[in-house]
């Protein structure tokens, strides 16, 4: 999977649960925690998504992250690349099937 592909994956995780633990974003996008860390570290500095810190419980320091008006329109533009080479491929296979 390439990299613009995970980031699209995780930008959707981080819209639709932004309180996720780091493991839980791994575990549901199937990635290592190194992986999901270097994806993070990527989408900061690109200004895609910020990371703040908060308190669940007075023993245990969690983060959230938000994405920034940057990481919604970045999401909206790999989302229609994706869209656009999902709406190619089943062209190149309807006429592969023509055949």
């Amino acid at each position: 999977m390439n990299d613009n592909q995970d980031y699209l994956n995780l930008l959707r995780k981080i819209k639709d649960k932004p309180e996720s633990s780091q493991r839980e974003l791994a575990e549901e996008l199937g990635f290592s925690l190194g992986k999901l860390n270097y994806c993070l570290k990527a989408l900061k500095d690109k200004g895609l998504v910020k990371i703040r810190n908060f308190r669940k419980n007075p023993k245990k320091i969690n983060y959230i992250y938000v994405l920034t008006p940057k990481g919604i329109s970045e999401k909206t533009k790999l989302t229609l690349n994706f869209m656009k080479r999902k709406m190619k491929e089943y062209d190149e296979l309807k006429k592969e099937l023509k055949k």
